[in-house]
């Protein structure tokens, strides 16, 4: 018998219903995924004031990171603009820099934020601590980089959907175990924490078809870790098990009822609370994982949206 679990936003339900769903995940299923074609950024980019730039930030082992810059067009302001650094989604396996891009681009528009966004190695090809690592450096490299970026590095807000909320929480613990780059907040979206997956709502979105289930979320971090498990999986990996909270920036949390990250990402921040630190958590009633990426003009997304963008405005204030 199907365990009892929240329905969906009836909204919601009525769009996902004609989406194709994915039963099962896999290496071969994987191959297929990754060959749909990236999002077409130069659509999101007509009619905005934005200039583009591509470049390339190398990593200690010798790797070189994909990384996208948008500033406001119009360089030379007399301030400092704020800066999102952008890590994308896809469950550790898939994706790229331009997933999700237009999150970001919206608080380019609302903020003047300059966004930057990297492309950081996937699972299975890259395991480990590789991914979170790679976010790090292109972070470092941003930061290192303010003057040229026309950004204001105590403004720098790390943010990520998904696998890349994940990611932005494990790339700011690190920050603070190594005393750089300052960061000024972390916004996670729906964010994937915890390698265990074995909470309520872990086994409340099993065995069916979804967006993303407790089955491709084993799939994802089975691909990330590889021989890695128990004890020795680290914090900054797998941020659910990170032993100690305190001391992180303030903290942006949300996730719908109808998923599976929904109570890993409210024990997350209920920890930082516990911790003394500063997190505003939101859990929307009938959301499935990445509800507003997939459908941001429903209603219950431009409230999600509308939601992070009142914080975002209070962390950083209006553009200038």
């Amino acid at each position: 018998m199907a365990p009892a679990r929240p329905g969906l936003d009836p909204e919601l339900r009525t769009l996902l219903a004609d989406m194709p769903l994915v039963s099962e995940l896999n290496l071969e299923v994987l191959a297929q995924l990754r060959q749909y074609p990236s999002t077409p950024v130069d659509t999101l980019l007509d009619g905005r004031a934005v200039e583009h730039r591509e470049l390339t930030v190398p990593t200690p082992d010798g790797a070189r990171l994909p990384v996208s810059i948008f500033s406001p067009a119009g360089a030379g302001r007399a301030t400092a603009a704020p800066c999102v650094y952008w890590i994308h989604g896809g469950g550790m396996i898939m994706g790229d820099r331009f997933s999700q891009i237009d999150i970001p681009l919206g608080w380019l528009d609302l903020l003047g934020a300059v966004v930057v966004s990297v492309d950081y190695r996937l699972a299975p090809e890259a395991t480990g601590a590789t991914p979170v690592e790679d976010c790090y450096q292109g972070l470092l490299w941003t930061v290192e980089h303010a003057d040229d970026l026309g950004i204001d590095p105590a403004r720098v807000v790390v943010a990520g959907a998904s696998a890349g909320g994940g990611l932005a929480a494990g790339v700011t613990l690190l920050a603070r175990d190594r005393g750089t780059p300052p960061i000024a907040a972390q916004m996670l979206i729906c964010p994937m924490l915890d390698h265990r997956n074995d909470t309520t709502s872990s086994r409340q979105y099993s065995g069916e078809q979804g967006v993303w289930t407790r089955e491709m979320n084993e799939f994802g971090w089975r691909s990330l870790l590889g021989d890695i498990a128990g004890e020795d999986v680290p914090g900054h990996v797998s941020p659910a098990v990170a032993g100690d909270l305190s001391g992180l920036p303030t903290t942006y949390v949300d996730a719908g009822t109808a998923e599976v990250f929904r109570d890993e990402d409210v024990d997350y921040a209920t920890r930082i609370w516990a911790a003394g630190g500063q997190a505003e958590l939101h859990v929307w009633a009938g959301g499935f994982h990445g509800f507003d990426a997939l459908y941001p003009g429903a209603r219950l997304s431009a409230a999600a949206r509308r939601t992070r963008d009142d914080w975002l405005t209070r962390i950083l204030g209006p553009a200038a």
